[in-house]
């Protein structure tokens, strides 16, 4: 079960509350609702229950939201990008920490991928230029020679973003 809501973050409707790093399990609901034994014309409560991590629980949130105006009515749409802040908020208030392992989200033709930061302190302006391709690059200082560099190795970031180098 944990595996089957972890499957719907990283791969289903709950993508929006998808957080890098972090074993986010969760479902979505739509629901109709009923007044006097009939269905409401474009009357729904959408929800989003989440645990965390999922494979071994610390925290579980509901989101429901009572007939929410001007969305899709989809709960993918309208409580998952909510739960994410909230998850994000939980995750720091219980210090829960990264964990290796967690499904790989299905990116989507929105979601900029991201790649882990190579190490190029020590490496020649040209050296660095040819490893670090996907990123635009920043310098700071005159040398042939990367002193430091940010984010740090290892780090992921989103393609395209910045990695500074201090040159010597």
């Amino acid at each position: 079960m944990r595996h089957a809501l972890e499957s719907v973050v990283a791969k289903g409707g709950g993508k929006s509350a998808y957080i890098e790093g972090y074993r986010i399990g969760g479902k979505t609901g739509t629901a109709q609702k009923v007044q006097d034994g009939r269905y409401l014309v474009g009357n729904y409560i959408m929800s989003f229950m989440a645990v965390v991590p999922s494979n071994d629980p610390q925290a579980v949130l509901y989101l429901a939201i009572d007939n929410p105006k001007n969305t899709a009515l989809l709960s993918s749409y309208t409580t998952t990008p909510i739960a994410r802040r909230i998850l994000l908020d939980i995750i720091d208030a219980l210090n829960i920490e990264r964990q290796d392992g967690e499904m790989k989200k299905d990116l989507e033709w929105t979601d900029i991928p991201t790649h882990k930061v190579p190490n190029v302190v020590g490496k020649t302006v040209e050296e660095a230029k040819k490893k670090l391709t996907k990123f635009t690059i920043e310098y700071s200082g005159n040398g042939k020679t990367v002193a430091a560099q940010s984010p740090s190795a290892g780090e992921k970031l989103e393609e395209g973003g910045t990695v500074r180098l201090l040159l010597e």
